[in-house]
């Protein structure tokens, strides 16, 4: 059991080294990673689509990179919007690593990116203790799938500077409980700003992009319990890396909004 921790720390360690290189040299050049965390399907996909369109639309300059185990549908739907993207397929692995974005967006990542969304593998286990070198770690999380998803997969949410809620429009048909979900999303992650979304009808299309934009200017995101130093165990992710505003160890707090 011991060998098995140690290992885990290892390569967890590997991992922040190679995500505080990679935020070092995304910041050097002006671009910020947007890490987009969930389940399959959540609907992120369509979102963030609408998102890459906002973004075309305010001439913000973007980039998307969709990770998953097999086909290439979601790049080809992101494509749709005009933007820059670019698939990753991961071959059976259930998470992205630093290093492995690294390497994708080398030689393809266009100079004047503003922001890069990573729709990351659709997981809350694994993704949740990977560093990627993020300045915005978004969870998202549908209507479909339950007021206790915060308390089932609380690294998920407990890292996350913003949660973002998907299809609202079915809210209704599944009997969704706003209240219950925001009370367990501020149970794991205290004070995290909660957006509500429907990509099908346009609610809270914009936010995102609001947020992301807001935090690559260098504003203060949320700084979640879970990962300040003092509550850090060795084999936590994200235990001994700072920087700036990217983390969630940064300082500050976005207000809460419900759009």
């Amino acid at each position: 059991m011991c060998r098995v921790v140690d290992l885990r720390q290892a390569v967890l360690a590997k991992n922040d080294a190679s995500a505080h290189e990679l935020r070092a040299h995304l910041a050097a050049r002006g671009t910020a990673v947007v890490n987009l965390l969930s389940s399959p399907g959540s609907g992120k996909t369509a979102l963030l689509e609408r998102e890459l369109l906002e973004a075309r639309e305010r001439s913000v300059p973007v980039a998307a990179l969709t990770a998953d185990l097999a086909t290439e549908n979601d790049a080809a739907r992101l494509a749709r919007s005009g933007v820059p993207v670019k698939q990753v397929l991961t071959d059976g692995l259930c998470h992205l690593e630093s290093g492995m974005l690294a390497a994708h967006l080398d030689g393809w990542l266009p100079d004047d990116t503003r922001l890069l969304f990573v729709e990351n593998v659709g997981n809350l286990v694994c993704p949740a203790s990977y560093d990627l070198g993020e300045t915005l770690r978004v969870t998202l999380a549908s209507v479909t799938e339950g007021e206790d998803k915060p308390l089932k997969y609380p690294t998920a949410f407990g890292l996350a500077h913003l949660v973002v809620v998907t299809k609202t429009d079915l809210a209704q048909a599944v009997e969704f409980d706003e209240a219950a979900f925001r009370a367990n999303v501020e149970q794991v992650n205290p004070g995290v700003e909660v957006v509500l979304t429907s990509a099908r009808r346009g609610e809270g299309v914009g936010v995102l992009l609001d947020r992301a934009t807001a935090a690559a200017d260098g504003a203060p995101v949320h700084a979640p319990v879970m990962a300040r130093p003092q509550h850090h165990h060795h084999s936590h992710p994200h235990a001994d890396t700072v920087h700036t505003h990217a983390h969630p160890e940064a300082t500050g707090t976005m207000a809460h909004t419900h759009p």
